[in-house]
């Protein structure tokens, strides 16, 4: 019977709210999710952290809603997923993206519905998302996320999650990092020393700091978001989460998009819209909240006397951004301080949770004498090439919706456009023509809305891994495709195993991976050798060895390794080491293997972010703004 690894979280020993501590193992700047989640995942190996935000926790704007399965694994290590599905649609019905000219109105062609595809794993997709992890996508908006992110980090490091404390200078010493914090309330300056420092806070004052160079084109497109009450029960489209607009009136430019944000329906009922407009909509002063709601009337089709209560509104422009430096001596960048990104596709805040993921595991090994300095090393380098194809494929992403406008045949003349929009109703044969022309152009946004490729497919081409040589199987650029393989630097195939566990609960082959340390993963009738075997091995990491019986079938069919292979698993799940068979000395294999990963692995000769940043170059040269 298999043992999965419980998920639990020991917190730290409290500390008083009114002492201040003169040193801590990890500083965290910044208190969005991607810092939230570094205090728990550092907490839960039991690494002491302080956690520091220029601003105080009440979370106003809704920001990124989209959970990917990845980033529901992590949750799930620090037990925040299952208050997140609960507090999330409980029916799969909004898993698709729409696109209309207007939600509804009294022209001829207001709240007419243009096209849709599955997303998010919803329709046809369902089966495959399924199959990559034991996790499902979810959907909560973060004014909603941070919250409840931020209780569970007060439970897992009380004391430690400080509000209104600002990171003024850092020191870089060759033994730690001396960290200036000015309070915001009280004026005091005081000084921290840390071992390592986690920036976190969106690069607001880190890039500053340590004078990291960004990569990429900037303010390529101004975008205006609101959030906002309103009633659009009366829009056509019964289910759809996220809704598109392009109107003859706007040409090949689309309007804006409609998120529904809840809390309790997540349709056209929503109590609550995320809604973005393009900045050349808002037509006179751009401060001027007529001005502002006027914009949402006309790309919506809502009469003047619609009402609509604005709870908060931000501007902010698309960035295709990379970092040249993830690591700065004993400072990381994490999340938006290390890449900016648009949010087509919905990886920002998913991709700062895996840069999270990677980060922690490797800093609680190397504080807790387990592994060199050098394994801090390998974070830049499978992070940013990531992250890089990430920002590439946002970007492109993000260009995927004017050939829509141009198959309706939108363009500079608004005349010709309406034309072109009764032809695509039209029951005639150039009808037909031009709507399987705008149906091929919406299907080409599977990239964005069916990329399982990208979200669950990301691997590292070079890091804390042992490469066996092996061809990544399909294509790696290939957004939508999912190959799921045992290949080293890949994510560890998931498989609901044959055997329950002691309490009749499926276990996926992930719950098998220990939180910490290395996890050798083989069958049963291996066990006992390679347990003998592994008591040979002179290291400071911890080894756990996990079995699966030799005749569970769909294991067998995963693994790709033989019954007396094995698989060395890191706790991110992704696979450090793969041997086939056993090896002649098994134990000089493993050591062989753990003196590679425990030093970081080795760097390739070219680098790999390099072909993307060459994507972001590109895909912003011809990006409609």
């Amino acid at each position: 019977m298999p043992e999965s690894v419980k998920s639990t979280l020991t917190p730290l020993p409290a500390i008083s709210d009114d002492v201040w501590p003169t040193s801590t193992e990890v500083l965290i700047m910044g208190g969005g999710p991607v810092g939230l989640t570094c205090a728990m995942l550092l907490a839960q190996q039991g690494v002491d952290v302080l956690l520091v935000e220029r601003r105080d926790f009440v979370f106003r704007f809704p920001r990124a809603h989209l959970l990917n399965t990845r980033t529901m694994e992590a949750f799930h290590d620090i037990d925040v997923a299952d208050d997140i599905y609960a507090a999330t649609p409980t029916h799969d019905r909004w898993r698709k993206a729409v696109w209309y000219t207007t939600a509804t109105g009294p022209g001829e062609f207001d709240g007419l519905k243009i096209g849709e595809v599955p997303a998010w794993g919803g329709g046809p997709d369902a089966e495959r998302y399924r199959q990559s992890s034991p996790r499902a996508f979810a959907n909560m908006p973060q004014l909603r996320l941070d919250p409840l992110l931020y209780r569970h980090a007060l439970a897992a490091a009380p004391g430690r999650i400080r509000k209104r404390q600002e990171v003024v200078g850092i020191e870089q010493q060759a033994d730690a990092a001396v960290v200036s914090i000015l309070d915001r309330t009280t004026g005091d300056l005081r000084e921290v020393r840390a071992n390592y420092v986690i920036a976190a806070d969106g690069g607001r004052s880190s890039a500053d700091m340590l004078g990291v160079e960004m990569e990429g084109p900037r303010d390529m497109r101004e975008v205006v978001n609101y959030h906002v009450s309103m009633d659009l029960s009366s829009w056509s489209e019964p289910d759809a989460l996220l809704g598109h607009f392009l109107h003859p009136a706007g040409g090949a430019r689309r309007r804006g998009t409609i998120q529904a944000i809840g809390p309790t329906e997540y349709n056209r009922n929503s109590e609550e819209w995320l809604v973005s407009v393009a900045a050349w909509m808002v037509e006179g002063d751009p401060d001027d909240e007529a001005a502002l709601f006027a914009s949402i009337r006309t790309m919506l089709g809502l009469p003047e006397s619609h009402e609509i209560t604005m709870h908060s509104m931000t501007r902010w422009s698309y960035n295709g951004l990379v970092a040249k430096q993830f690591r700065n001596g004993r400072v990381f960048l994490a999340g938006d301080a290390a890449h900016k990104h648009p949010p087509t596709g919905g990886l920002g805040l998913n991709s700062g949770i895996q840069d999270a993921q990677n980060l922690c595991w490797k800093l609680a090994a190397v504080l807790h004498g387990e592994a060199s300095d050098g394994l801090l090393d390998s974070y830049q380098a499978e992070r940013r090439p990531i992250v890089a194809w990430y920002t590439a494929h946002s970007l492109e992403n993000a260009n995927r919706h004017p050939p829509i406008a141009e198959a309706l045949g939108f363009s500079e003349d608004v005349e010709e456009g309406f034309r072109n929009l009764a032809e695509f109703v039209a029951d005639t044969p150039e009808g037909d023509a031009r709507r399987a022309q705008v149906k091929a152009e919406v299907d080409h946004n599977e990239h964005d809305y069916s990329q399982l490729g990208v979200e669950a497919g990301y691997h590292y081409s070079e890091g804390a891994f042992v490469p066996d040589g092996s061809p990544v199987p399909g294509d790696p650029n290939d957004p939508v495709a999912f190959h799921p393989t045992s290949r080293p630097g890949h994510h560890l195939p998931h498989v609901w195993l044959a055997e329950a566990d002691a309490a009749g609960q499926p276990v996926s082959s992930h719950d098998l991976i220990a939180r910490h340390g290395l996890t050798l993963l083989t069958s049963a009738s291996a066990a006992e050798r390679w347990r003998a075997e592994a008591e040979r091995v002179r290291t400071h990491m911890p080894l756990t060895i996990a079995t699966i019986a030799d005749d569970d079938a769909a294991w067998a069919e995963a693994r790709q390794i033989d019954a007396d292979g094995a698989l060395l698993v890191r706790p991110d799940r992704k696979v450090a080491w793969r041997v086939t068979s056993l090896p002649a000395d098994p134990a000089q294999a493993l050591t062989d293997a753990l003196d590679v990963i425990v030093r970081g692995g080795d760097r390739l000769d070219s680098d790999p972010a390099e072909p993307y940043l060459v994507r972001i170059r590109a895909a912003a040269n011809v990006l409609v703004r």
